[in-house]
């Protein structure tokens, strides 16, 4: 129902505008009474076999909702009414910041791709700490992917960063550190090896300081060489992080069925949806094989079906996100990839 008689009619609209009306409508169905349950029944595919327990968390099923999405909590853990086994919140900065002019936000139907160019967009990290304070957390699992504000300069972003982790420490179960959003000028540069280390370093000190650490992971981009990415290994094993998340969006434009004139309209940004799924995929098998096995490993970026959330956990992912998959599929979308993934995980040899 959603394919053929919803999403014509939402994407006959501005993008971000039917994202922000989508979350109204959804905010108040929340209010009423057994509508959580309701929703249960129609988009959760429970199963035994998808639990599991990765960085010391247990995960009632690996399929979680991406960063970029529920950016200020406004829902936080009632996505597990959609079937999500966990959501990453954010990205959030220290203040608030309206992010780049609109239009920011564009899809590319042909393609089931969207263009981004949001430039983390969000009231600030004391809005998020206060909504999160008043939610049922009940069984959910949060993370909380955490920024800079684009004004302040790459020698000050530890700072920022600090600030996110200390102000959400109590209140989300792992951390996400964003350096590879391509909207924010000069932010990836924190990607390079020296920098990443000093900030790495210096949040997993305030981590480990804690009576109970928190699980602390790292976004990277799809457009990393192997050589980078080889970098990327070393700092997380150096720094003792619990996983890496692969990837964030992408700014190449190769293979795209949408016009190139309409793509060069919609102008900078960065790509996901199903152009990403090939090179999703080839980032986590080379990450799978180079990386330690205790580095934990999240595959996201052009997980569109069933096939693409299995395939990704035979190449090694530990968990899977999705994001634009949830965009053109809709509110069933989860239970799909929950089915696919129960058959990939009962299909396998039992050990003798």
């Amino acid at each position: 129902m959603y394919k053929h008689l919803i999403r014509p009619v939402l994407f006959r609209f501005d993008a971000e505008g039917v994202h922000h009306f989508s979350f109204s409508f959804l905010r108040f169905l929340f209010l009423i009474p057994g509508m959580g349950w309701l929703f249960r029944q129609f988009t959760v595919y429970d199963d035994p076999a998808l639990e599991r327990e990765v960085f010391g968390l247990k995960f009632r099923n690996p399929i979680g909702l991406a960063a970029g999405f529920d950016k200020d909590a406004l829902l936080g853990p009632k996505w597990r009414h959609f079937g999500f086994g966990f959501v990453e919140l954010g990205t959030v900065t220290p203040r608030p910041q309206a992010g780049n002019p609109r239009p920011r936000l564009f899809r590319l139907p042909k393609d089931q791709a969207i263009i981004n160019r949001m430039g983390f967009n969000n009231a600030g990290v004391d809005a998020m700490v206060e909504r999160l304070k008043k939610f049922n957390k009940q069984d959910t699992i949060i993370g909380a992917n955490i920024g800079k504000n684009k004004d302040t300069p790459n020698e000050q972003a530890v700072e920022d960063y600090e600030i996110c982790f200390q102000k959400l420490f109590p209140y989300v179960d792992y951390f996400v550190v964003n350096v590879s959003s391509p909207n924010t000028p000069g932010l990836r540069e924190l990607q390079e090896k020296e920098p990443l280390t000093r900030l790495l370093s210096h949040l997993q000190k305030l981590n480990q300081a804690a009576s109970v650490p928190k699980p602390l992971l790292l976004k990277i981009a799809p457009d990393l060489t192997q050589e980078q990415l080889d970098d990327i290994i070393e700092v997380a094993v150096e720094t003792q992080l619990d996983g890496l998340i692969a990837n964030n969006t992408t700014i190449s434009r190769e293979g795209l069925n949408t016009p190139e004139a309409e793509v060069a309209a919609m102008g900078n940004g960065g790509l996901s949806g199903l152009p990403l799924t090939g090179r999703s995929w080839t980032v986590l098998d080379y990450l799978r094989t180079h990386a330690p096995d205790n580095l934990y490993l999240i595959g996201v970026g052009g997980i569109m079906e069933g096939l693409d959330a299995k395939l990704r956990m035979e190449a090694g992912a530990d968990l899977i996100q999705v994001y634009t998959g949830f965009v053109y599929h809709g509110p069933g979308f989860v239970y799909q990839l929950a089915k696919a993934i129960s058959y990939l995980v009962r299909s396998q040899p039992k050990a003798s």
